[in-house]
């Protein structure tokens, strides 16, 4: 059975470790997710030159920012159900 914890600053109950983000990680996921997809269509269609490290940058920039945006946004909602 798993108990959760209060966080000794804020008095906030803190939940498993092992969810490791709860529901912002999974929104950042799947949109990040979805552009890497765009990227590779990006890829496939001529838009990036072929050179492994231009690839890389890609795919990185493809779903490494949509993932950070997508999880700061969803974090936020959050926060601020949390605090309503």
């Amino acid at each position: 059975m798993e108990t959760s914890e209060t966080d000794d600053r804020s008095g906030q109950r803190v939940g498993p470790a092992r969810e490791w983000g709860g529901v912002p990680v999974r929104v950042g996921l799947g949109f990040g997710g979805v552009g890497l997809l765009l990227t590779v269509v990006g890829i496939v269609r001529g838009q990036v030159p072929l050179a492994p490290l231009n690839l890389a940058i890609a795919l990185l920039i493809g779903g490494g920012v949509w993932f950070v945006v997508a999880w700061a946004v969803a974090a936020a909602a959050v926060d601020v159900e949390k605090d309503g």
